[in-house]
C-alpha cells in the first residue's frame, strides 16, 4: 500500500516562491507517473502537474510558474512554486498520475496573500 505525506505548505506573499515537497513509501514509486493536485475551498481537486520518466505535464494556470521534480532513489517528488498568485492558494496533494483512490494523503496548505 502506498503512503503520501506532504510539506512545504505556508503562508506566502504574492510573487513569492514555495517548495512543496512528498514522500512515498511502496516499491511502484519508480514506475508510476506521479502528480500534484490542488483543492481550493469549495471547488474540485485538479492536477497541476505530472511527471513520469523525464516527462513533465502541467496545467495551463501553473505553465511557467512551477516545476515538478521526482527523486526515485528516495522516493521523493517536489513541486517548486514560482511568481505565486492568490488563487494558488488550496490544499495541494501528491499522488499517481491517474490518482490511487486510497492513497490520498493529508496535504500541505499554501496561502498566498495580496
Amino acid at each position: 500500500q502506498v503512503q503520501l505525506v506532504e510539506s512545504g505548505g505556508g503562508l506566502v506573499q504574492l510573487g513569492g516562491s514555495l517548495r512543496l515537497s512528498c514522500a512515498a513509501s511502496g516499491h511502484i514509486f519508480s514506475i508510476v507517473a506521479m502528480g500534484w493536485y490542488r483543492q481550493a475551498p469549495g471547488k474540485q481537486r485538479d492536477l497541476v502537474a505530472s511527471i513520469i520518466n523525464g516527462t513533465t505535464y502541467y496545467a495551463d494556470s501553473v505553465k511557467g510558474r512551477f516545476t515538478i521534480s521526482r527523486d526515485n532513489g528516495n522516493n521523493m517528488v517536489y513541486l517548486q512554486m514560482s511568481g505565486l498568485k492568490p488563487e494558488d492558494t488550496a490544499v495541494y496533494y501528491c499522488n499517481a498520475n491517474p490518482p490511487m483512490r486510497r492513497a490520498w494523503g493529508q496535504g500541505t496548505q499554501v496561502t498566498v496573500s495580496s
